[in-house]
Order: C-alpha cells, then sequence, then structure tokens
C-alpha cells in the first residue's frame, strides 16, 4: 500500500425481508403487545450496540406493504402509480440497515444477529437478511 493509503471501511446494506407466503412470519397484527415490544426492544439494542461500536450508519423499520407504491413514469413522464397490497408479492422489505464495516464477514454476522430478533413466543423469528455491499463508485470495468 502507497503512503497515505488508509484501508476504508466498506458500507453494507443489511435488507429485513419478510415472506408473507409462508406461516414462519405471522402477521405483526397477530403478535401480542409483549412480543412486539421486545421485538422492537431487541432492534433497538443491536442499533445502539451497532451505533456505539461505530457500525451504523442507518436503519428503518419501513410501513407494511399495504402502505406501498409502485411508480413508473407515463406519457410524457408523468407518475402512473400503482397502490398495493400487491398479491403477486410474496415477499416484502420490511426494514433495513446501512453498516459500515471493515470485513464482509463483519457485515455477515452483523446480519446473522439481527435475524435472531424474537417473534412469537419469543422465539428467533430467522427471518432472511440480505447483505449487499454499497458502491462507492462504479465498476473500474464501465
Amino acid at each position: 500500500m502507497g503512503a497515505g493509503f488508509e484501508e476504508q471501511n466498506v458500507k453494507y446494506m443489511l435488507l429485513m425481508q419478510f415472506s408473507a407466503a409462508t406461516a414462519d412470519f405471522p402477521s405483526i397484527d397477530t403478535w401480542s403487545p409483549q412480543e412486539i415490544q421486545a421485538h422492537i426492544g431487541f432492534m433497538r439494542d443491536s442499533n445502539a450496540k451497532l451505533a456505539a461500536d461505530g457500525e451504523m450508519v442507518d436503519g428503518q423499520g419501513l410501513a407494511g406493504a399495504d402502505q406501498a407504491r409502485i411508480v413508473r413514469a407515463g406519457v410524457g413522464g408523468a407518475p402512473v402509480v400503482t397502490e398495493g397490497p400487491f398479491a403477486e408479492t410474496k415477499e416484502f422489505l420490511a426494514g433495513y440497515w446501512i453498516v459500515d464495516c471493515e470485513t464482509p464477514e463483519r457485515a455477515v454476522e452483523i446480519a446473522a444477529h439481527l435475524s435472531t430478533a424474537p417473534g412469537p413466543g419469543g422465539h428467533p423469528l430467522n427471518m432472511p437478511i440480505e447483505v449487499r455491499p454499497i458502491m462507492s463508485a462504479p465498476p473500474q470495468e464501465l
């Protein structure tokens, strides 16, 4: 490495997916208030730890898929909006984190921890968390 070059962390987006097509993820409106509070508390504590460790860039839960809008450009660029819920959608994005990590393995470790968020009965949801590097520039071959 040349003089003055510092190895930089890479940002990753962790995408929390829920599947409406499986019984593994019962709709949150069927959870007890205590189960919801345990889930939210887990997320709050996880976010606080990531922030304290200097790895948290951003993270947000998203409104339900029934509030989603799909937008495409129509004639003359005018927006054409399709409102949810989308019957064909089997999975939906429930939330995301952007983390700044030293290694891809660390991003995977964070995702695995977040996957264990408690659900009904306090059991880990083991929900899928997609891990994607955030590109800081186009690939060099472009």
